[in-house]
């Protein structure tokens, strides 16, 4: 049997977006479900249960924030925030508040497949890879036995830097927040300390060969957080 294909529900009032992303989605196979507001929204999410949510951030009825909100309280499906507002503060909300990615409009339609292929990879009601292991033939990285290989040489790193690496690993093509990062390997005291963090990438990307301008592992979302490229 061909597995479902994936159901996107998009909850946006601009009915250009809903199309533009109707059409595709669609090409890429996607079943798609649309809401103009947050209501709507909710509702469908209810009803159909899909598989990732698109969520504006300026709906007309509800803030997407409270959209996110109510969603948390019943589903961890992924949530894709789109807003005009690019600011880093509001990424950082919206990213802590339980969205799993934030493009800003205007997007491209590739980078936003990317993306959503990404969010996809583990979909509710699957089980759940245990991302233990990495290895793309340069970098090797073994959770289970806690060994870092880098062109088939053993790597060197100190607890932070392994703490890190492993947790963007975890999340692998996800954003994960400063504040997420220091919450949970620097302790709920150190959320402001990102200079920690900064010096700990820094010196992670140096033992790796990885160059921040051209990332083949570490991706840097200025003001925001970091990224894991698995792909």
């Amino acid at each position: 049997m061909t597995a479902a294909a994936p159901c996107v529900l998009v909850i946006d009032d601009e009915a250009q977006i809903r199309k533009f992303l109707d059409i595709g989605l669609r090409a890429e196979g996607y079943e798609v479900v649309l809401a103009a507001n947050a209501e709507e929204g909710l509702a469908r999410a209810a009803t159909r249960s899909p598989d990732l949510v698109i969520l504006d951030i300026g709906l007309p009825d509800r803030e997407g924030h409270e959209v996110l909100k109510e969603l948390r309280q019943w589903t961890q499906v992924p949530v894709l925030m789109l807003s005009v507002r690019d600011a880093e503060s509001e990424k950082v909300r919206a990213l802590d508040a339980g969205a799993n990615d934030y493009v800003t409009k205007p997007f491209g339609i590739q980078e936003l497949m990317a993306r959503l292929r990404a969010l996809l990879r583990n979909r509710p009601g699957e089980p759940e890879p245990a991302a233990q292991r990495y290895d793309d033939g340069r970098l090797a990285i073994d959770l289970a036995r806690r060994e870092v290989q880098l062109d088939g040489e053993a790597l060197a790193l100190t607890r932070k830097e392994y703490a890190v690496l492993a947790m963007l690993l975890r999340h692998a093509g996800r954003v994960v927040t400063q504040q997420q990062l220091l919450r949970e390997i620097w302790g709920p005291t150190h959320v402001q300390d990102t200079h920690y963090l900064r010096i700990v990438l820094g010196k992670l990307r140096q033992k790796l060969g990885d160059d921040p301008a051209e990332p083949r592992w570490l991706k840097t979302e200025p003001g925001v957080g970091y990224r894991f490229l698995a792909g």
